[in-house]
């Protein structure tokens, strides 16, 4: 008999949310933490499980190998994938970067030392489009909330210092909404989404905004921490598990702790105030400095080359946090709130559309600008089933090689993780500068060449400095600065002395607690998101100085950019796309748009011009380049030329030649720079007919017919040859045939009439 763990069952009320259920171990009771979560019709499992095995010190990473996966299944909307193997394959954007916002959030509040596999799934069971499924994986207590991974690791025997509660904030008309629906983000001007441990400190925040204040937007902080506390003091009742006892936590020796110290702190104090050394120089003194130290206690004793690789590096984070609280400078020399030196340059290459180059201290970014037709928008899959096609006319790519850190790597295939990350969280930073009414697709390309720390932060300002370039009327421009700190904190996790560092190095992101990347204008935030490392939470006090710190980095940074460029460029490139609108009548339709769209294809294949319909008679042309338009424009004249037609008097009589029979009527040409117009079997003659042949017509015969104008629908012309028989031709014929001519056609009286079948041959079949 197999002992399962007791299903808890409770439901919560929460003042800022609606009614949330939690069932704790109902389903996967095998894994070490189970929770179910239901808003609504909405419900997530999400289930964590943690490796209880002894690691050998050989085998020991140093770090958390924490997993987190996220998935949107179709059944939970009751569809059906729609790829080619109607089945879910490889994760979304959209998964990847919802995990990634789950791991921010819990994974501070693991014990240090703690360095299981571990892994937290979150799996969608069932969606009602009123809120997104991922806000109640991150989340669980309100439409969007990181409480679900909570409640599953609080209800877990994992060790772990949670729970956390997370809550999406709104802004609608200057009022804060705590998770909005999917209708009221849209008109939200904020996209706040924060993690909050139980004193009250910012585990995770990541934000994007229509250019939103400081200060609106630290009150948002203050009312998500308001919104958070209730639900973590509901999900601490959930938690009656006692958590792993005798667990090996990765620690260290300290008399080996105290030798490495002794043998590297002079060595490492001289290389960390030596601010002539630039990233490769600094890094490759730290490396020799290590392996004289493996060689010197290899010889001696005997100890693991992993345990003596991980303590040297803690020694010198150690040594390296030390010495910005001692000095007043930093490993660069630069003070707390200094830049690195910043040179930008525009218009590197005259085929591109825009283009700049950012280059802040050793982290170089070069960023390009394309247009392109809006129909080759972006358009997201993501539960296409629950809210549409979502079309995207901006999108910026991140894109991070290897050597851009000298190391060989893949160069090709899909970004990783990191790459989705700081490509959207530069898009997010970018997109409310553009304005709505660009009639183009817009795409960025941000290439990092060098990196030495915050090149997504350089990304944003290359991505400005190219629009700008481009001749994109932004609204103003934007930077972006990331924002470390460094922390001593006492042995209840109180934070007793910090330093915050205005744009941060590689080293100092590493060494440091947080990385707090800020993006916006000169007096504005569009995009936020603090990574925290090696605490469990930021106090909001240092959240706000941390703020001032990066406006005034800001104002800086774009004082320096409008050096280069202060505003959009006025006057177009050679090279700038061209877009019109061409009106074809409805008639004309046929003959301009070919078999199938054919003539458009081919004017796409010879001219790379993209026409596109906008309604029945309105078409839009976007062309790559004004040379391009031209040669579209003589093809489409010489599609249109032989349509020139004289306008029709309605009512008038004219007559027509039959250039071809078919069953359903006759095909007749009233000019010669007239296409044949169809007279159809019903106006052929008073009598119903089922063939013109019964009438005795033949090709080349001329026929008489009235003019009623043309279809409004289609824009054929209707004629009629029946309404002029037994009605003496009244009124002159309008297009000059003779008389004679006239007088040879057939009247009424020449046709022959239908034959029936006989008596003895309706017997004999």
């Amino acid at each position: 008999m197999i002992l399962l763990r007791k299903i808890i069952k409770p439901t919560i009320h929460i003042r800022f949310a609606s009614r949330i259920s939690f069932r704790i171990n109902e389903l996967a009771r095998f894994s070490d933490g189970s929770a179910i979560a239901q808003l609504n019709n909405t419900s997530v499992l999400v289930t964590s499980v943690s490796k209880t095995k002894t690691l050998s010190s050989s085998s020991q990473p140093s770090f958390l190998p924490l997993t987190v996966d996220y998935r949107e299944k179709a059944a939970a909307a009751g569809r059906i994938p729609t790829n080619y193997l109607r089945k879910e394959l490889g994760l979304t954007d959209h998964e990847i970067l919802t995990g990634r916002m789950i791991d921010r959030s819990i994974r501070p509040l693991f014990l240090n030392g703690y360095v299981y596999d571990t892994q937290v799934t979150c799996n969608i069971l069932s969606v009602d489009g009123m809120i997104e499924p991922d806000v109640l994986a991150i989340n669980a207590g309100m439409k969007e909330l990181n409480m679900e991974s909570s409640a599953s690791l609080a209800t877990s025997d994992i060790p772990w210092n949670g729970p956390i509660a997370a809550v999406r904030i709104g802004s609608i008309d200057g009022k804060f909404i705590a998770n909005p629906t999917r209708q009221q983000m849209q008109k939200s001007d904020l996209n706040l989404v924060v993690s909050v441990n139980p004193k009250g400190h910012l585990v995770m925040i990541d934000a994007s905004a229509n250019r939103l204040s400081d200060e609106n937007f630290f009150s948002a902080l203050e009312f998500s921490i308001e919104c958070c506390l209730p639900i973590i003091d509901q999900i601490k009742q959930l938690s009656n598990k006692t958590k792993r006892i005798n667990i090996e936590l990765q620690k260290f020796d300290n008399l080996l702790i105290e030798k490495i110290s002794i043998l590297s702190y002079d060595r490492l104090v001289k290389i960390f105030t030596d601010s002539t050394l630039d990233k490769i120089t600094r890094d490759t003194a730290i490396t020799i400095l290590r392996q004289d130290i493996l060689n010197e206690l290899l010889l001696n004793e005997e100890i693991s080359i992993n345990n003596i690789s991980d303590i040297f590096s803690y020694v010198v984070k150690k040594i390296f946090r030390n010495l910005i609280f001692e000095k007043s400078h930093r490993c660069d020399g630069r003070l707390f709130n200094q830049l690195r030196k910043i040179n930008c340059n525009i218009n590197l290459y005259e085929p591109l559309h825009g283009s700049a180059l950012f280059q802040r201290g050793q982290t170089q970014v070069l960023c390009t600008v394309a247009f392109d037709a809006l129909d080759s928008q972006y358009r997201s899959n993501d539960f296409i089933w629950r809210t549409g096609h979502k079309r995207k006319p901006f999108i910026l790519h991140y894109e991070f090689p290897p050597y851009a850190i000298n190391e060989i790597g893949r160069t090709y295939g899909r970004a990783d993780r990191r790459e989705l990350g700081h490509g959207a969280l530069a898009e997010k930073a970018v997109e409310p500068i553009v304005p709505n009414e660009v009639p183009f697709l817009i795409r960025l390309t941000s290439e990092v060449l060098e990196s030495n720390g915050s090149s997504s932060m350089a990304s944003v300002c290359a991505a400005s400095l190219a629009l700008m370039d481009a001749g994109v009327q932004i609204h103003e421009p934007v930077a972006g600065v990331a924002i470390g700190l460094v922390s001593k904190c006492a042995d209840d996790g109180t934070v007793t002395d910090y330093r915050i560092l205005t744009d941060i190095l590689g080293i100092e992101d590493y060494m440091g607690d947080t990385d707090f990347k800020v993006a916006g204008t000169r007096n504005s935030i569009t995009a936020l998101q603090a990574d925290i490392k090696n605490m469990e939470g930021l106090p909001l006090n240092i959240v706000q100085d941390a703020l001032r710190a990066a406006r005034d980095g800001r104002c800086k940074i774009i004082d320096i950019m409008n050096k280069t460029i202060s505003e959009s460029r006025k006057t177009k490139k050679q090279n700038t796309p061209e877009l019109e609108t061409l009106t074809i009548p409805v008639h004309k339709r046929g003959r301009f748009l070919g078999v199938g769209g054919l003539n458009l294809k081919k004017i796409l294949t010879q001219t790379g011009v993209t026409i596109l319909p906008i309604d029945e008679m309105t078409y839009s042309i976007f062309a790559p380049n004004k040379d391009a338009l031209n040669e579209a424009k003589q093809i489409i004249d010489k599609l249109l030329e032989d349509m020139k037609e004289p306008e029709l008097e309605f009512g008038g009589i004219y007559t027509g030649k039959i250039v071809e029979i078919r069953p359903n009527g006759v095909l007749i040409q009233l000019y010669p720079t007239m296409p044949p117009v169809l007279l159809p079997n019903s106006q052929l003659d008073r009598r119903k007919i089922d063939h013109p042949s019964v009438l005795g017509l033949n090709v080349g015969d001329e026929l008489q017919v009235k003019y009623f104008g043309r279809d409004p629908v289609s824009g054929t012309m209707r004629l009629s040859r029946k309404i002029l028989l037994n009605t003496g031709n009244i009124g002159p014929v309008r297009n000059m045939i003779s008389t004679e001519q006239d007088k040879k056609r057939p009247g009424i009286w020449d046709i022959r009439p239908l034959k029936t079948p006989s008596s003895d041959e309706t017997k004999s079949n």
